[in-house]
This record gives C-alpha cells, sequence and structure tokens, in this order.
C-alpha cells in the first residue's frame, strides 16, 4: 500500500481540494481536526502518512497477488478507497468526476468489482491493520498512563432508503425509538483512555417475531439476491446477521484474545449484561473483567443466600444504616452489593442522583472495585458513542448505498481502518509525546483526550442538569454526543472553561 501513497504524494504536492467540512467547536470529535476548512489536506496527509508505516502485503491481506496486466492492484485500489473521504468522494459513481481521477485514472466497475469480491477476508484485513496500529501505540504507550485498556461493545443504525439492497430489514433504532428501514452495525472498539480504535464489527438485522423482518412479503422479494460460494467469507457473514449480539460479542472478543490482544475490562450497556457474558469473562484465562450497565427488571441475584430483584435489593439496601452512602463528586447516593449471579461473585452498584430519582446499575466481575472508580470507568465507553458520531459525520459510516452485502461489509472495514489511522495520528500529535516510529507523520502539542473531556463532563455539567431534572446521566449523554449541534453554545462554553 505504501507504493500508491508515495507516488500519490509525488503528483498532489500543488494541489487543493475543497474537502469535508467539520465544525470543529464539538469537544466530542475525535477525528473533526483533520476535516477542519483551513486544514484541507490534513486527513489525506495524515491517511497517506500513517499508512506508509505499516508493513502490509497483498498476497498476505486477500490471499493472492493481482495479475501482471492489472492497471491498478488490490492494495492500490484499497489504497484510493481509503483517500475517498479526503476528497468529497461519496462512492464509486462519484470517482469519475473526482481530482482523485486524473491521477488513477480507472472505472467505477473497478470498486464495484473489488467490494463485492466474497473472496476477500474483511476481518482478517481490518484486523491486520488495526493490530499493527495498536501493537504500535502500546510500544509508545508511556509508563504515566494509569488508565485500563478496555473493550467497548454496543452497536450502532445503519439507516438505508431503498427496499432492493441485498438482506436489508427493518431494525428497532434506539435513537429515534422506532423502527427504521437498514442494518445495524455491531463493534468492538478497544481504549487506552487516549485513542479509540475499531477491532472487528459485523452487520446483523432483526427477524422479529413474524420473522419478516418488519417487511411486507413483496418488499422482501424485492430484494436483491446472490448465491455466496459455500465457505466464503462473504457467506460467514450472512450467517452473522441472524445471530444473537450476545454470540457474536463473544466470538469477537475469542478473536481478540487469540490475537494476543490484552486488556482489563470489557465495558458494555445494559444489552449485553446476561449469565452468558459473566460465565464467559470469568472462565478466561487471562485476567480480565466485566463491567456494564444493568437492567432494572426481573434478573435474579444471590444475596446472604436469598434470591432478589435489583429493585428489592434497592429497597433492602437503600437506607444510609443499610448501606445507602452519597458521593460528593459525583453528587448522588449510590448503594454496593456483592451477590452471586450467573453461578460467579459479583459487585452491584446501585446509584441515583436523588432520593425519588430512577435508579441506575452497574455489574462488575472485579469485587474490588470502588463505586467512583467503576463509574470512572465505565464512562470509558462514551468513547465509542463518539467513533460512532465522527465515523457517520465525517467518514460517511453506514451510508453505503449499495446492494451487495459484501460491499456493506468491505466499506465498514475501510471505513473502520480510516478512523484506526486518523486516531492514532491524532494519540501521537495532540495527546502524548511524539513517538520515533510517528515523529515524521504528525506534528502538535498535548491536548485534554476524548475520555478525559466525557469524564470532565460528567463530574459537572451532566451531574448538575441530572440532580436538577432527575435525568438519567446516559440520557444526557446521549444528547451531547448525538445532538450536540443543537447544543453548541452549552458546548462551546464549556470548551472554553476546560481550555482556560
Amino acid at each position: 500500500m505504501s507504493r500508491i501513497f508515495c507516488n500519490f504524494e509525488v503528483q498532489t504536492k500543488k494541489y487543493k481540494s475543497p474537502m469535508l467540512t467539520h465544525k470543529g467547536t464539538n469537544i466530542f470529535s475525535e477525528i473533526g481536526i483533520f476535516f477542519k476548512e483551513k486544514d484541507v489536506t490534513g486527513a489525506m496527509n495524515t491517511i497517506m502518512n500513517m499508512a506508509k508505516v505499516l508493513r502490509l502485503s497483498e498476497k498476505r491481506l486477500f490471499g493472492t497477488e493481482s495479475k501482471c496486466n492489472c492497471k491498478l492492484t488490490q492494495l492500490q485500489v484499497l489504497g484510493l478507497l481509503l483517500l475517498f473521504p479526503c476528497f468529497m468522494i461519496r462512492n464509486a459513481y462519484n470517482y469519475g468526476r473526482s481530482s482523485l481521477y486524473g491521477k488513477f485514472s480507472c472505472k467505477k466497475d473497478v470498486f464495484y468489482r473489488f467490494l463485492s469480491e466474497d473472496a476477500h477476508d474483511w476481518r482478517k484485513i481490518l484486523a491486520t491493520v488495526s493490530g499493527q496500529l495498536w501493537r504500535k501505540i502500546q510500544e509508545e504507550r508511556t509508563s504515566e498512563t494509569t488508565s485500563p485498556v478496555c473493550l467497548m461493545v454496543d452497536d450502532t443504525d445503519y439507516p438505508k432508503r431503498g427496499f432492493h439492497a441485498e438482506l436489508i430489514g427493518k431494525v428497532y433504532s434506539h435513537v429515534t425509538h422506532s423502527m427504521m428501514l437498514g442494518f445495524k452495525g455491531l463493534f468492538l472498539g478497544i481504549t487506552d483512555g487516549f485513542s479509540q480504535l475499531l477491532l472487528d464489527f459485523a452487520i446483523v438485522g432483526e427477524e422479529g417475531k413474524r420473522k419478516n423482518y418488519g417487511m411486507k412479503q413483496e418488499q422482501l422479494d424485492d430484494r436483491f439476491c446472490k448465491e455466496h460460494a459455500e465457505g466464503s467469507h462473504t457467506a460467514e457473514r450472512v450467517k452473522e446477521y441472524d445471530e444473537s449480539k450476545i454470540t457474536l460479542m463473544i466470538e469477537m472478543i475469542r478473536r481478540i484474545i487469540k490475537r494476543g490482544i490484552r486488556f482489563d475490562y470489557i465495558l458494555a450497556d445494559s444489552w449485553f449484561a446476561c449469565s452468558e457474558i459473566i460465565r464467559f469473562v470469568t472462565s478466561r484465562h487471562i485476567k480480565c473483567h466485566y463491567l456494564g450497565m444493568i437492567k432494572m427488571g426481573r434478573t435474579k441475584y444471590t444475596y446472604n443466600g436469598k434470591e432478589y430483584s435489583s429493585n428489592q435489593l434497592v429497597a433492602m439496601l437503600g437506607k444510609p444504616k443499610h448501606g445507602r452512602k452519597y458521593s460528593r463528586r459525583l453528587g448522588c447516593y449510590y448503594i454496593t452489593a456483592d451477590v452471586g449471579f450467573a453461578g460467579r461473585k459479583v459487585r452491584l452498584f446501585f446509584c441515583r442522583r436523588g432520593k425519588w430519582a430512577k435508579c441506575n446499575g452497574l455489574i462488575t466481575t472485579n469485587r474490588n472495585l470502588d463505586f467512583l472508580e467503576a463509574y470512572r470507568i465505565y464512562s470509558m465507553r462514551w468513547s465509542l458513542e463518539v467513533v460512532f458520531k465522527d465515523s457517520k459525520q465525517n467518514l460517511g459510516l453506514g451510508k453505503y448505498q449499495m446492494r451487495h452485502f459484501a460491499s456493506q461489509v468491505a466499506m465498514t472495514a475501510i471505513t473502520a481502518m480510516q478512523y484506526n489511522l486518523l486516531s492514532t495520528a491524532r494519540r501521537f500529535s495532540d495527546y502524548e509525546t511524539i513517538g520515533g516510529l510517528f515523529k515524521d507523520a504528525v506534528t502538535g502539542s498535548k491536548e485534554i483526550t476524548i475520555t478525559d473531556r466525557i469524564w470532565g463532563m460528567i463530574l459537572e455539567l451532566v451531574g448538575e442538569i441530572a440532580q436538577c431534572f432527575n435525568i438519567e446521566d446516559n440520557q444526557i449523554l446521549d444528547m451531547l454526543v448525538n445532538k450536540s449541534d443543537k447544543l453548541a453554545h452549552f458546548v462551546k462554553l464549556y470548551q472554553y472553561k476546560i481550555a482556560s
């Protein structure tokens, strides 16, 4: 891949093009700095410089080498696709009208064939790129870094407009609280408090009780269909489409451990808090723990030999003499309870902003963790929401209007690689002193990290709003991350405050 970037750099030294613009006033952004209006070549130069330090082999990535009569190799096509957002190229169809076409002329079919190829193992390709970046990050990581390394699991919406895409269906959106046409992208990310990388993903649907994906029969019949070779990588992805998110999450974590990536915590929301996950985490040979929210429902926990639901535990332990405490730093009441769940010993935390406010719960397999530290570590999960917002706003995550399911998978992997390259560059330009490997790729000074910004918001703005209006913290953070354009005035004030 370095060959295409080296050639392209020589040919575009004098090139200046209008690129994707981004309002840099939003503190919840990790890579937006590369898309500022006054820095039109920032993202392009960063992706090229970062890609050149990777050791990528065409045979290793794709299993075969390109034929000698090919105008562009597979590695060169991948390199061009990585640069698409830098030239406002929305898809392969628009490539012929872009300035990039003048440097590497090829037809749109070159990209469509490449993206729809069933033989390409995009999970392996993403793992190769993200694995190299993560190892370099760990090599440069200073001994002063105290934040734990955490895996983060969450899903995000892929809204679509047409009914003709392969496997298209309706899914429930937790953002709009309604059914929408599209897919769900289930992602596994990793963070050490400075950088966030996307390590793995699966594109899934929701079959529903009627097993019709929320659509009418004529709509199902209009979907594009393609026979995938048995055992091909796309066929494996199609099988994942109907699997449960719990099963996919466990499989993704297994692959991460097998690749030698080590972590301290797995962070997830209440959707993933179940007995299968707790048993899986506690049975690993590596020292890791689970930390996530729980639903205040009917799930039973064993306390002093008896079974109680979460609400029953709160009612029993919710008085000062029975264990309720107050955290001045977070401005909330909390309860700590060591219980049994799924045959394992776990610790539960319950917290509420006021005596009569709604109660939230956390569960962890680390029974040595105190409430404040658990809350701080769990807040790191919100950096994955920032990854989703940045990737959708600047890189077009999930906005691919392609009918081939293989192409949806391919473009998701490419977007993840784009984000990982930019996020790694941001780390060594603004968050840490520049290491030897990256000293020629990035320049700049230290800045406050995303996880620190989120924690600062929780301690000040989120805590105040939640206490005054009895609103849950996660609802406020969701608005700040996903609807911050409407709250730009308050975000600017907070950004000015932390800067001064």
